[in-house]
């Protein structure tokens, strides 16, 4: 049994010996990896950085896309709202317009219809003023005839008593 006994140490001490080999192995290989990790790590960083930076670029893109699409239908909805907006203030006014129109006709008020052709009128009748005036100014004035008899002589006394002086 002696022998059986030297053949099982001979054979736990090769296991053994193929264990701590095969540590030692796993525990290289982890080193190399970690060596050339360190080696290559700042490529893979940069690698990861200019990625992330081409994806960062397309998903700005897109998002102003999305705010340009956005903006476009708001304005849309804001110019489309503005135009009912105004047709139904265009209708308010109206109404409001021929009410105050009706309120003012029952109190005997005269139009603006009424008004403008008054305006008219007035205008008419001050220009057809001015051209009987410009006619009664370019027309000759008539002058009155000379006075004869006792009026006249004394006139004439004046006249000659002037001559005679200058």
């Amino acid at each position: 049994m002696a022998s059986s006994s030297s053949d099982d140490d001979n054979n736990n001490g090769k296991s053994s010996d193929r264990i701590k080999d095969s540590a030692q192995q796993i525990w290289l290989a982890g080193l190399g990896a970690f060596a050339k990790m360190q080696q290559e790590g700042s490529k893979a960083f940069e690698a990861l950085v200019k990625d992330g930076a081409g994806m960062q670029k397309k998903t700005q893109a897109a998002a102003e896309e999305t705010l340009a699409q956005a903006q476009q239908r708001m304005s849309g909805f804001a110019s489309e709202f503005g135009t009912k907006a105004a047709g139904q203030w265009g209708k308010l006014e109206n109404i409001f317009e021929e009410r105050v129109a009706r309120a003012l006709e029952k109190l005997g008020t005269p139009s603006a219809a009424d008004m403008a052709a008054l305006q008219a009128r007035v205008e008419a009748l001050e220009a057809q003023l001015k051209k009987q005036q410009h006619a009664q100014a370019a027309a000759p004035r008539k002058t009155p005839a000379r006075k004869t008899g006792k009026a006249a002589a004394p006139a004439a006394k004046k006249t000659l008593r002037r001559s005679k002086a200058g």
